[in-house]
């Protein structure tokens, strides 16, 4: 196994490996959610399609934590970097017991708000959310040192272990379905948590920020943190929003429309994931990094093209072979859902690339359409379908104002 490894390292960098890992990963959890979909139909799909999306809700704000810590990580020496990482491992730490027990606390408000069978499924993830966030701090140390392997390995063993579980959960024991989903999630936390980068130096962890360093962790981690609301404003609030006005048979359906749709997005993310350490290297050693910006957005455009073109061409082909027949009746609205999934993903990567140089204009811009995508969805869900366009609509406009930012900027 050793000797296998050694020769994967020869053939292909770590930088290569970890985007095949995250095909990887992103192609198991598309299993993951098609199976579910299969396997539970629209109805129940609907409960386990809220777990799924407060899961993604979780990992934006988590995100504040791992990118924080992957920036700084590559800017401090050596002396600085195990002492922030530990303050990290604490704050974060903090906030996920705050953030998990409120979810423990309000778990019977949010069965009601979202029409859920059980409230047990919110205690379950609640429980859990800590430990996501001290994986995420672990990640984003392994990020910020390019430690791109082991990274990778963090990411397959979430993903299998949820995997596996799940299924074996609803395959082999007579339990709730929401449980079942809630209870594997919350296992695969602690497996991602692993390999874990310990630290090793007494001495650096005993130095100390200085006022204008810990100034700095604190003004990127706010502007973080506020991009990675709009992250969560227009990423899970129309899955959220349709859950609350539609009933749960037209809820799963929807889950399942936005799973297919969001592979734009899933497979797109591994290039951030890689952009942003390599920015903020370029800038610390004076260099453009505008090419490289470039050459990502070309990637996504060419990956996002192929797909919206496909789910236009075929969305029946795509629906049957992914849901089934039962979930035939999304199918007119793929194309136009993953249309709207490739305008946020390549105007993310533009959010991305200026947070990564301390630009907070690409934030405001993103919190302002992804507000206005929650409106226009409140004011217009006649039906699902209504719901799809208003995304079209607020996701485009995001995208060609993150352009004319980016011209801007240029031509200064």
């Amino acid at each position: 196994m050793i000797a296998i490894q050694h020769k994967i390292k020869k053939i292909l960098s770590p930088e290569q490996i970890f985007m095949l890992s995250a095909f990887v990963v992103n192609g198991g959890n598309y299993f993951y959610n098609l199976g579910l979909g299969r396997v539970l139909g629209p109805g129940a799909f609907a409960d386990a399609a809220i777990l799924i999306t407060l899961l993604l809700v979780l990992s934006f704000v988590a995100m504040t934590f791992q990118l924080a810590v992957a920036k700084f990580t590559t800017e401090f020496d050596k002396s600085k970097q195990e002492a922030f990482v530990q303050r990290a491992y604490k704050q974060a730490t903090t906030f996920g017991i705050i953030l998990g027990a409120a979810i423990v606390v309000f778990a019977g408000s949010l069965q009601t708000l979202f029409q859920t069978e059980s409230s047990v499924m919110f205690t379950i993830f609640g429980i859990a959310v800590p430990l996501y966030f001290i994986m995420s701090v672990n990640r984003g140390n392994l990020q910020g040192r390019k430690s791109f392997i082991a990274l990778s390995i963090t990411y397959q063993l979430e993903m299998v272990y949820r995997l596996a579980l799940t299924f074996a959960l609803l395959l082999f024991f007579n339990i709730e379905s929401s449980v079942a989903v809630a209870t594997a999630i919350a296992i695969s936390f602690i497996a991602g948590v692993f390999p874990f980068k310990k630290l090793t130096s007494k001495k650096a962890v005993q130095s100390a920020l200085t006022s204008k360093e810990s100034k700095a962790v604190m003004n990127f981690f706010v502007l973080t943190a506020c991009y990675e609301l709009t992250q969560i404003i227009c990423n899970s609030s129309d899955i959220l929003l349709v859950k609350h006005y539609f009933p749960s048979y037209d809820a799963g359906l929807y889950a399942s429309l936005a799973l297919i749709g969001r592979v734009v997005y899933f497979v797109t993310w591994m290039f951030v994931m890689l952009l942003l350490p390599t920015v903020v290297s370029m800038r610390k050693e004076g260099k453009n990094s505008v090419p490289v910006l470039m050459k990502y957005v070309g990637y996504i455009t060419a990956l996002a093209s192929g797909i919206v073109l496909f789910t236009f061409l075929f969305p029946s082909f795509a629906v049957q072979i992914l849901f089934g027949e039962q979930y035939m009746s999304i199918a007119p609205l793929l194309g136009w859902y993953a249309l709207a999934t490739s305008f946020f993903a390549l105007s993310n990567i533009f959010a991305y690339y200026y947070l990564s140089l301390d630009h907070y204009k690409p934030i405001v811009i993103a919190a302002i359409f992804g507000v206005l995508q929650i409106v226009l969805i409140i004011l217009f869900h006649d039906s699902l379908f209504e719901v799809v366009l208003a995304q079209v609509v607020a996701m485009g406009s995001l995208l060609i104002a993150q352009l004319l930012y980016f011209w801007k900027m240029q031509v200064k």
